[in-house]
């Protein structure tokens, strides 16, 4: 084979990666500052009810085991809020899995955001924090 050649399959080869990649909708994990890692669902994933959340979050993110989440549509209305839970012992510095089940009627836009919310007892703003994640609705 030619250069010429190799090089056209290499470029074929390149360009379908990328259409797969673009058609299956992968991304990365989405990482908020070494504390929570969202596996579920990903930037700009289309969800559906019930809508699947899982990753991992250092012990300091839950508390009593769980922290809040939101759902939002594009206009910034509430669609739903709930909590995710803690899959093992949480009192640790260490990541700890989590998941969640949220049912939702789909709002009218087709935009929205996922919030996962730092649980904060005390109610200070010093200690919030969040992750957002963008989706959209199918």
């Amino acid at each position: 084979m030619n250069k010429a050649t190799v090089f056209i399959v290499v470029l074929l080869i390149a360009a379908g990666g990328a259409w797969w990649w673009a058609r299956n909708e992968v991304s990365l994990p989405v990482t908020h500052r070494d504390l929570i890692v969202v596996t579920q669902p990903r930037p700009d994933q289309v969800i559906t009810s019930p809508l699947e959340v899982r990753g991992r979050a250092r012990g300091n993110w839950y508390f009593e085991a769980s922290f809040p989440i939101d759902l939002r549509d594009a206009n910034g209305r509430k669609v739903v809020s709930s909590f995710v839970a803690a899959q093992s012992e949480w009192m640790t510095e260490d990541y700890v899995p989590f998941s969640a089940a949220i049912s939702f009627t789909p709002p009218a836009t087709p935009t929205g955001v996922l919030i996962l919310h730092k649980d904060n007892p005390s109610g200070l703003p010093e200690h919030d924090d969040e992750v957002r994640i963008p989706v959209r609705f199918r």
